[in-house]
């Protein structure tokens, strides 16, 4: 017998088990306008209010297939529409609030979005970006049916599209991931079982939702029954207030995440809460190894380290400490777990050859059920990406006799900031479009905050003057501010290869000195 995958099997299972249990405490000073805070949900009141989005929809005439874009922090109203859209057959596009409002109009136009869905914090800034239905989250009359309106039925496929996730690749463009619901399925369960998830735990939302669908955990928290806290801006303090009101035991984070808890802790008051309960999941780039230590000393915490990617859902690597470590020292111990890890159930992980350079070992390449299915109207890229039966992830790295893969460079030109991918091209392409500019590489450089910190060196015009900040001001009124350097370097020249080649690897390495890998 073969039932086909659905994300709404999630929200099912939820709704059968464990209906009247709290599924969802939503931020407390959301400003959902005109109503706010959803408060606390139960999973039945979760479940009915994902199918009263899909009846509007179904009364709007939005289809399977069609696309709802929705640009939001995280709040209880967007965690139930990744059950409310895609659980009934469309298509969610969760998009970066970050991002300046002509980056948003591209992805909603790219994308075919016939439904826009705006935070009320964001609808100024937005009022020009729109689609055939425009919402403002909170319109709760607009965005829902009558309590009690049965949507129509949809027969799964688990080969449909379910979400489109736009990233910021290698090109000035973002690229629209196609991920399907046989990918979020295996993806979630799969996670869910390597993270020990049951129905004992609290999930407090540091991750955006939006991030690679929050990693699956929104669908794999709710198939499972744990409680969901929604946190919508990231706070040290506030997260240590969140872990101790609603007992939390497992989040997901970026380094800057991690720094932000580490730094509030110091002013906590009496025991950190979480101790030897809080299981903290990281990516986006591994923290140095005195952080992991810190993280398990000061705090308390279990660091997990995962590596993926947009493109595969995102787990492809899993690495947790393991019994074998138990009576290594904690800085070995932590130096194991800044590794990528081990592949995650149902994965297999090959490397191609180094390149002529040898920069950074061969690239990572991956097979799995999690792989996305192409992306959104780009074939070519789409063939590039999958080219003989491999995901091919663009980042160089070397897998080990014990079979755990540390990832050493990136081959495609991304910087991964606080848990944020930065095209450096298309930092280039702004600093490029300033006069003063005659050449500008951007590369990532290490912080102890975010992991990877942007940097550019620049080469003026003759006669040209122009200040750093001036530069990076620049660059924050043509992209959005995460993308932006924080700090510009002047030089005389960019040293090249015969060819004119750039070698970002051989302009990364002075600041690199001492470590084994060219990323964090």
């Amino acid at each position: 017998m073969i039932v086909p995958f659905s994300v709404s099997d999630f929200i099912e299972r939820a709704l059968t088990v464990y209906g009247e249990r709290t599924g969802v405490v939503d931020e407390p000073d959301q400003p959902a306008a005109p109503l706010g805070t959803k408060g606390e949900l139960t999973y039945a009141e979760m479940a009915s209010l994902a199918a009263r989005q899909a009846a509007r929809l179904d009364e709007l005439g939005i289809g399977v297939g069609d696309r709802v874009a929705v640009v939001s922090h995280n709040s209880a109203r967007l965690l139930t529409s990744f059950f409310g859209v895609s659980g009934y057959g469309r298509v969610l596009v969760p998009v970066n609030f970050r991002l300046r409002p002509d980056e948003v109009r591209y992805i909603v136009e790219h994308s075919g979005a016939r439904v826009l869905i705006v935070d009320p914090e964001l609808d100024e800034a937005l009022a020009d970006v729109t689609a055939e239905h425009r919402f403002v989250i909170g319109d709760d009359d607009l965005l829902y049916a009558p309590e009690g309106t049965v949507p129509q039925p949809w027969e799964p496929d688990e080969n449909a599209t379910a979400c489109i996730n736009y990233t910021s690749g290698t090109t000035a463009r973002p690229k629209g991931v196609q991920i399907t619901h046989r990918n979020i399925w295996v993806n979630a369960v799969t996670f869910a079982m390597h993270a020990q998830v049951s129905d004992r735990d609290v999930y407090l939302h540091t991750l955006p939702m939006f991030h690679a669908n929050g990693w699956g955990m929104p669908y794999a928290m709710t198939g499972l029954g744990a409680k969901h806290v929604v946190l919508r801006k990231i706070d040290g303090a506030e997260i240590l207030r969140r872990v101790a009101e609603h007992g939390v035991t497992v989040m997901c984070a970026a380094p800057a995440v991690a720094a932000a808890v580490l730094e509030a802790a110091q002013d906590w008051e009496g025991e950190i809460p979480g101790r030897d309960r809080v299981r903290i999941i990281m990516a986006g780039a591994p923290p140095p190894t005195k952080t992991v230590v810190r993280v398990q000393e000061e705090l308390g915490w279990e660091f997990i380290q995962i590596y993926g990617l947009t493109e595969t859902s995102p787990l492809l690597t899993f690495n947790r400490t393991r019994a074998e470590w138990d009576h290594l020292p904690a800085e070995e111990r932590a130096g194991l777990l800044t590794r990528a890890g081990a592949p995650a159930l149902g994965v297999r992980l090959s490397t191609s050859a180094p390149d002529e350079d040898g920069e950074g070992g061969g690239e990572v390449l991956a097979r799995s059920n999690v792989v996305l299915e192409g992306y959104w109207d780009q074939p070519e890229e789409s063939a590039r990406a999958l080219a003989g039966g491999w995901f091919h992830t663009g980042d160089g790295g070397v897998i080990g006799e014990d079979g755990y893969l540390t990832i050493s460079d990136r081959k495609k030109d991304v910087i991964i900031t606080g848990g944020e991918n930065v095209s450096s091209i298309e930092v280039e392409d702004v600093l490029f479009s300033h006069p003063a500019v005659s050449e500008v590489a951007v590369i990532g450089v290490p912080s102890e905050k975010w992991g990877e910190t942007i940097k550019a060196l620049v080469v003026l015009a003759p006669g040209e003057q122009v200040t750093e900040a001036e530069l990076i001001a620049w660059c924050k009124d043509k992209a959005a501010g995460y993308k932006a350097p924080t700090s510009i370097e002047f030089r005389d020249e960019l040293a090249r290869t015969a060819t004119g080649k750039l070698q970002k690897f051989k302009l990364r390495a002075p600041y690199w000195e001492g470590r084994d890998r060219q990323v964090n």
